[in-house]
């Protein structure tokens, strides 16, 4: 596939020697897309295990480098984060399986068939950027399944309940759910720690997350060996809607950059045994943006198909988000107006996808 624009890039596994490097380079920093080398000391680790233990110094320990990377970055990796290396790997491995699928059937399934967002999203039909022209990747989403008759389900069907699952695929709804599970378990943890980095009670979140709004996706982004438009790339610009997002990321291919407070971007590479976390904009409006939302893209260039696995986590739907108590003061008064978490979050959908802009039928 051809992509339209000015800057022809050569695949990295094309680039042979140090003079078709610097013209790739060069072409990268002509259309806006090149990202700086660094040692990620701006991107930092954090070791989340003293989150499962009983030792107040150590989590309180934690909690100040969770603050510190929230202030300073807004993502952060995790280390020691408790979940099963087994559980991601074979998880990561639904991916090819799950995008092999001839197109049709993965249509069968096409988000605007779900209430919840829910299912198969081909190219372009995302757009993060709004100033873009649409995401080059395709995705799978599942919500957090809730039987119909549940209480936080009912009437509340656009981000909670059924999903949509692909035919002949067996094991895929298993193992998705398991992996859903999982980190949504690790997501409680994460809040509990954002609570004391907040200097908030260790469990001021926990009514507010006992069935969050969530978002699961895996994602496919193909190379990108032609002419690029910055305009056109895996995922735009864009910071995330929820609270917080639990990115894991495919071993061996480099595409998330991330920008810093001087608006350099900034590659944040997988590292083995580490999630990625972002803040998202509901925790920023949450902390009165004390803790940033940061923008973030990815451009995939490895010459080989790129798989991630985002976790997007908010909150209970029906959860009020306004400012903190120890976000605000006589010298800094709340941004925003309070909003419910649920509607926040659809209001972002409608936003993001092109089914959801579709005229509606009279």
């Amino acid at each position: 596939m051809v992509f339209a624009g000015a800057f022809g890039i050569a695949p990295r596994g094309h680039i042979r020697n140090r003079v078709t490097t610097v013209t790739a380079k060069a072409q990268l920093e002509a259309a806006g897309l090149s990202a700086r080398e660094s040692d990620f000391s701006e991107i930092p680790q954090i070791d989340l295990g003293p989150m499962a233990g009983d030792d107040p110094v150590a989590k309180q320990a934690t909690a100040k480098a969770l603050r510190d990377a929230c202030v300073n970055v807004g993502f952060f990796y995790i280390r020691n984060h408790g979940l099963p290396q087994q559980v991601i790997d074979d998880t990561f491995a639904l991916c090819p399986r799950f995008f092999g699928l001839p197109l049709e059937e993965k249509m069968k399934i096409h988000v605007k068939k779900s209430v919840n967002n829910s299912g198969y999203t081909p190219l372009l039909e995302e757009n993060t950027d709004e100033t873009a022209l649409g995401d080059l990747h395709e995705g799978f989403d599942m919500a957090n399944e809730l039987p119909a008759d549940d209480p936080m389900a009912r009437g509340r069907e656009a981000l909670y309940g059924a999903n949509q699952w692909p035919d002949n695929l067996p094991g895929f709804k298993d193992q998705m759910l398991t992996y859903f599970e999982a980190v949504k378990a690790l997501g409680r943890r994460l809040f509990r720690a954002f609570a004391l980095a907040l200097d908030l009670p260790e469990d001021y979140f926990d009514p507010m997350v006992t069935k969050p709004t969530g978002v699961l996706r895996i994602l496919s982004y193909p190379s990108q060996d032609g002419p690029i438009d910055q305009r056109q790339i895996g995922i735009g610009a864009h910071t995330d809607y929820e609270c917080f997002t639990i990115l894991g990321q495919q071993l061996g291919v480099q595409a998330l950059q991330v920008q810093n407070g001087r608006g350099e971007w900034v590659s944040a590479p997988p590292i083995p045994g580490t999630f990625v976390v972002n803040i998202g904009d509901q925790m920023a409006r949450w902390t009165n943006d004390v803790f940033a939302s940061t923008r973030h893209r990815a451009l995939n260039l490895s010459g080989k198909p790129r798989y991630s696995m985002p976790f997007f986590l908010g909150t209970n739907y029906d959860t009020l988000i306004e400012a903190l108590p120890s976000c605000v003061g006589p010298d800094r008064p709340a941004k925003y107006p309070p909003v419910i978490a649920g509607e926040y979050v659809l209001s972002r959908f409608d936003a993001t996808y092109a089914y959801r802009q579709e005229p509606k039928a009279e």
